[in-house]
């Protein structure tokens, strides 16, 4: 097996350093009330905070890349009033879960969550994906169907090619991620990128810089894999998305996806999640119960 593919910090000391920035942060920004639950997979242990109500289909949460749980600190409160909350630390992801097994593709990806998910005994969830962790909650419905309820879609990858324009906005925003507080929160606004404001991710984002990830890059979904996606689907697309052009991704999904809901919230970018966290919390809550009404 090799270990250029497994994603790792570069060092023991990094690691370290990582983890007692997570812990503090997760201190002062989680809910006190949760559950830290070290789940076995097939490509390593996962870490999940259990949080919110004791029954009901839960929230499962899926961060972008270079995420983890802690980047839905402004949501999970109000959601863990409505149901269940599982915020996960992606296997591959700087966090506090590790990798000792390539992923390689899709299909990969969605056993993994699979693996999670019936560890924990989640039979039913309404999955939560932003950005990659939505390309995960959609390759997970794919691949191994049954368990998601709903799916819900912040500014979702898999949706075309990923393009220099949106790498150099993921540059930018790293390079002015080192810069002194309030220069960041300027190119906060130039960049069109609100996690530039939030002190406590960007945080860190600052030790998640010993930390190498090694996942694959989400090919574009095909007409007839989003087709073959009958579960609910909401998607909320940033306006100003920097990934692709959000009306033309809403109109696909309207197209080939009768059943699904796609919004396109203005002003926002490719950061809506932090962009507009009242949003996508009143948002999530109401997809979620009115899926249950139908159902």
């Amino acid at each position: 097996m090799t270990t250029e593919r497994i994603s790792a910090f570069t060092s023991d000391k990094a690691r370290t350093k990582f983890l007692a920035a997570y812990t503090r942060t997760l201190d002062r920004v989680w809910p006190a009330d949760h559950r830290s639950i070290d789940v076995p997979t097939s490509f390593g242990t996962t870490r999940v905070f259990r949080t919110g109500r004791p029954d009901g289909v839960p929230f499962v949460l899926l961060p972008g890349a270079g995420g983890n749980a802690l980047g839905w600190h402004r949501h999970v409160t109000r959601w863990g009033l409505a149901r269940p909350v599982f915020a996960i630390d992606p296997v591959g992801e700087p966090g506090c879960s590790t990798q000792d097994a390539p992923i390689a593709d899709g299909r990969d990806t969605a056993r993994w969550l699979d693996e999670v998910l019936a560890a924990l005994n989640v039979d039913r969830a309404h999955l939560v994906g932003c950005s990659y962790g939505g390309w995960t909650a959609l390759q997970h419905q794919l691949h191994t169907p049954g368990r998601a309820a709903t799916i819900t879609l912040l500014d979702p990858a898999g949706f075309g090619r990923i393009t220099k324009r949106f790498l150099l906005w993921v540059i930018l925003g790293g390079l002015a991620g080192l810069t002194p507080r309030p220069l960041r929160h300027r190119a906060a606004r130039w960049l069109r990128n609100a996690t530039l404001l939030d002190d406590d991710l960007m945080g860190m984002a600052l030790v998640s810089a010993g930390f190498r990830r090694r996942l694959p890059t989400p090919p574009p979904l095909t007409d007839d894999e989003l087709r073959e996606l009958a579960v609910p689907v909401l998607a909320l697309l940033g306006g100003r998305s920097q990934m692709y052009d959000a009306a033309q991704v809403a109109a696909r999904i309207r197209t080939l996806m009768p059943t699904a809901h796609a919004e396109v919230v203005p002003d926002a970018g490719h950061d809506l999640q932090v962009h507009s966290p009242d949003l996508v919390t009143d948002r999530t809550i109401s997809f979620a119960a009115r899926a249950e009404a139908v159902a």
